[in-house]
């Protein structure tokens, strides 16, 4: 069984991404953590590759860019990105949005006990 050092939250953000000269593509985050994520896309990627990468988690807000991501492994239309440098305006952009993705079912559960919510 693999042991993963931090948490995975599934998300549902649209991303672009990157490599010098080798590929370019579109896809889904669909798992985020603060050190990595998962993508759903139709363009393939080779395990090993370093891509540059933006999620765009509002429309509200300019996305948050990785400078590079490592591709750890691929499959099923899908690949798994290791971050390995952010730009210094991301990082605290994407810890926040974990600490708030963290948060986020005990909050519903608080609200839910409290009556604020249909079941």
């Amino acid at each position: 069984m693999e042991h993963r050092q931090h948490a995975r939250f599934p998300v549902l953000f649209s991303s672009s991404f990157s490599s010098i000269n080798l590929v370019k593509g579109e896809g889904n985050v669909v798992d985020l953590s603060i050190r990595g994520c998962r993508i759903f896309s139709l363009t393939e990627v080779k395990t090993g590759t370093a891509l540059q990468l933006a999620i765009q988690v509002s429309k509200q807000d300019p996305p948050i860019q990785v400078r590079q991501a490592v591709v750890r492994w691929c499959r099923d239309s899908s690949f798994g990105l290791e971050f390995v440098s952010l730009s210094e305006e991301a990082w605290p952009r994407l810890q926040q949005l974990v600490k708030e993705l963290e948060l986020e079912p005990y909050q519903r559960e608080v609200v839910a006990e409290e009556g604020s919510l249909p079941c």
